[in-house]
């Protein structure tokens, strides 16, 4: 019964301490999916609104998603971990960096925020905006994209986020840490571009679910939700069980500090000598 409760992660909520944290990470990722649907799909808005005749601005789009999630995982990485995601909760709840009932809150307010972002986006936009689904993620039938082939797209945007995130997240990669939020950035900037076109290049199925709630437009949902946790999830278990950088031991970081130390010396006694030599 006591793993069982440990699998849950019953702990991360019994207590008043423990209670505070896990509020305060729970509004992080509520407030950063009110800001991914917000602003990101008031980019789609804008792009659909381009008059007829114009090419379609997608890399306004693509910009627009990567800024805001590069902002949010700087702003809020602290906090919750910045997943502002379900695929890349499902992912590392895949590989144990989160445990079940923490990682179910996490997924619930992430489509919160973002049915609460789309909903602010509408209540601020005049009707004539309304018709163009409020940046629904919908197949694009015009280059008859079915739903196995959509299921593919969303399957490796999925993939793509999460083997990003795992790798800047690795506890043995430190170094990775600081240029973390614009990787994980790039990499939604780099779905949009490579998939907008095709699906709407979902990666997350909190941004749809929102737009959907608010919409009303369901269309082929279900993608939406299957391709990216699914590629999320394969990719995390990838990158745990393949990927990850060898564990840093006391010896290892020892001697690597060591080997700083020694080429530092070196530096400093060639550089002595040169000055002996020029006296």
């Amino acid at each position: 019964m006591g793993n069982f409760r440990e699998v849950l992660g019953v702990s991360e909520i019994s207590s008043s301490k423990v209670i505070d944290a896990v509020w305060k990470a729970l509004l992080a990722e509520f407030l950063g999916n009110f800001l991914l649907n917000f602003f990101g799909c008031g980019s789609v808005i804008v792009m659909s609104s381009t008059p007829p005749g114009a090419q379609p601005n997608f890399l306004l789009v693509a910009i627009t998603f990567g800024l805001v999630v590069f902002v949010c995982v700087q702003a809020l990485g602290h906090v919750s971990g910045a997943h502002l995601n379900p695929a890349v909760t499902a992912g590392m709840l895949s590989v144990g960096n989160i445990k079940i009932i923490k990682g179910l809150m996490y997924i619930i307010v992430q489509c919160l925020g973002a049915i609460a972002g789309s909903a602010t986006l509408k209540a601020l936009l005049p009707e004539t905006l309304h018709t163009g689904g409020l940046g629904t993620t919908k197949l694009n039938t015009a280059l008859e994209i079915n739903p196995l082939q959509g299921f593919g797209f969303e399957f490796f945007l999925g993939f793509i986020l999460v083997l990003v995130v795992s790798g800047v997240c690795d506890p043995n990669r430190p170094e990775a840490k600081a240029a973390g939020p614009l990787a994980i950035g790039l990499a939604v900037a780099l779905g949009h571009m490579g998939a907008i076109n095709f699906t709407g290049s979902s990666m997350n199925p909190a941004r749809s679910f929102g737009s959907a709630v608010i919409s009303g437009i369901w269309d082929d949902h279900y993608i939406y939700w299957l391709g990216p946790i699914v590629g999320g999830i394969i990719a995390a278990q990838i990158y745990h069980h393949a990927l990850r950088a060898p564990t840093l031991t006391t010896v290892k970081i020892i001697e690597r500090y060591s080997t700083v130390a020694d080429e530092k010396e070196l530096r400093r006694l060639d550089g002595q000598k040169d000055a002996d030599n020029y006296a």
